[in-house]
């Protein structure tokens, strides 16, 4: 869940501790580790998937798109934050800071979009999201997504950046669950292909219906 709101992420991606306060109060950490490291295990789930060019939508710091780079796979990063651009283009792979439901390179042409770290939750609304996505990709293109568990259904909720130093201003986001996957993809024109998990960490493949 690294670049719905842009600028607002910019301190998580450079190291620095942060987390959602939601608007019941609650409080749902970033794991600014993982954006910003090399990478696990977990990942080789979303990169061994990718056998064309993909496009990484919220792509952080960019260390989705530069280990798909370094395994010879055109990737392309996109985020509206320009420190996850440059971050992502330091470690020599491509990114543009673009909202993804501007202007797209490739539009219509990918094989695989990334949907990882809960970017599905991007604008609060996965429905959009996923609409936006099939224009997007090639006719017999897939979306790459990461999950909450299994239980937690579909989620919207106000939330904000803290510390404030972070940034302030409220906004929505949206959490997918395991569970409630398939409806959202069968309403977006999308089925689910598998499910699986690593670790914590729970992953979808969706085809086209």
């Amino acid at each position: 869940m690294k670049l719905a709101e842009g600028r607002e992420f910019d301190r998580g991606l450079l190291g620095q501790r942060c987390w959602l306060e939601l608007a019941n109060g609650g409080r749902a950490e970033l794991p600014v580790d993982r954006w910003t490291d090399d990478g696990g295990p977990a990942d080789a789930v979303l990169l061994d998937a990718c056998e064309g060019p993909t496009l990484d939508i919220g792509c952080g710091p960019g260390r989705l798109t530069a280990a798909l780079a370094r395994r010879g796979v055109v990737a392309l990063g996109v985020d509206s934050s320009p420190v996850a651009v440059r971050l992502t283009r330091q470690r020599g792979a491509s990114a543009l800071q673009r909202n993804v439901f501007g202007r797209i390179p490739g539009e219509g042409r990918w094989n695989h979009v990334l949907l990882a770290d809960g970017n599905i939750g991007i604008g609060g609304d996965p429905d959009a999201l996923l609409r936006r996505v099939g224009e997007l990709l090639s006719g017999d293109g897939d979306v790459l997504v990461e999950l909450e568990s299994p239980g937690k259904g579909l989620h919207r909720d106000h939330v904000r950046l803290r510390p404030a130093s972070a940034g302030g201003r409220w906004f929505t986001w949206a959490w997918v669950g395991v569970d409630a996957i398939a409806e959202v993809a069968a309403r977006t024109g999308f089925r689910v292909d598998w499910t699986t998990s690593h670790g914590h960490r729970w992953f979808a493949k969706l085809e086209r219906a």
